[in-house]
């Protein structure tokens, strides 16, 4: 049985203007992390030169595909016809990041066959998590 799938994507980092850089970005979703999915860019897309990955909830992406949502860090919203705009927002600054909405719809239907929305609680593991915060402080 599946219990995580990537998907690589092809985004593109909005700059200043006129530039926009094109990035390979990798899509994540893990059933032991029913509630969320990740987004990991490469080392030469980032400030720090290294990969960096946000961690955000399913449901964020889900929603942000159809209409403007988030009010924290990780911000999505439609952007024509087609694409979907993924705001990361930091002390450093705002990336933006443009992409097929398309590709967003497959990853999300792919995440949805191994935990579909809505049953996120079944998957939890609880003993383990407790275990896991409670593990630094002893």
């Amino acid at each position: 049985m599946i219990t995580v799938i990537e998907q690589a994507v092809q985004a593109r980092l909005v700059a200043t203007a006129p530039k926009v850089e094109i990035v390979p970005v990798t899509l994540c979703y893990d059933r032991s992390d029913p509630f969320a999915v990740r987004m990991a860019f490469p080392a030469p897309a980032t400030l720090e030169g290294i990969e960096v990955s946000w961690t955000f909830a399913r449901e964020l992406l889900e929603a942000g595909l159809d209409r403007p949502t988030g009010h924290g860090d990780v911000r999505v919203r439609p952007y024509g016809a087609g694409r979907t705009v993924v705001e990361f927002h930091a002390p450093e600054g705002v990336a933006i990041v443009l992409m097929a909405s398309a590709d967003l719809y497959h990853f999300l239907e792919r995440a949805a066959s191994i935990v579909p929305p809505g049953t996120e609680h079944l998957f939890l593991d609880m003993d383990h998590s407790l275990a896991e915060l409670m593990r630094d402080s002893c």
